[in-house]
């Protein structure tokens, strides 16, 4: 039934802006400029950020900082690399919650329109392992 996921949408304030911050911190691919038509509900724009489609609509309908968020895989000898890109782009980062042995690093950061992004060098089966550890399973 579920084959996957389709895309991710996110809405700014100032789609010009996110594009430029997408490309240059996420190596994102433009595959599409809706210009001034809606098609959907806002003007918009797609891109490719590892394989996986982003959308982003303009709207000044942002809502508050929250921790839902999309959590993007790096290796690990590509954190230090991020971290300037973020710090460059002069991006509010986020603490990083409480972590336990083994479940990878994450950098926490804030776009321009308060959307929540992760960069993370851990899988799944590695947090899962961690956490069987940590719990004596």
């Amino acid at each position: 039934m579920i084959e996957g996921i389709s895309h991710i949408t996110f809405v700014v304030k100032d789609l010009n802006r996110t594009a430029a911050l997408y490309k240059e911190l996420f190596d994102a691919e433009e595959v599409y400029c809706s210009g001034d038509k809606t098609h959907s509900l806002y003007k918009e724009k797609f891109f490719i950020i590892g394989g996986q489609w982003i959308a982003v609509m303009e709207s000044d309908e942002i809502v508050n900082r929250t921790y839902h968020h999309v959590a993007f895989k790096i290796r690990e000898e590509d954190a230090e690399r991020c971290l300037a890109k973020i710090k460059a782009l002069n991006l509010e980062m986020k603490p990083p919650r409480p972590r336990i042995k083994g479940e990878g690093l994450s950098i926490y950061f804030y776009d321009y329109d308060n959307n929540l992004f992760e960069l993370h060098t851990g899988t799944l089966e590695e947090r899962l392992s961690a956490y069987r550890e940590a719990d004596g399973v």
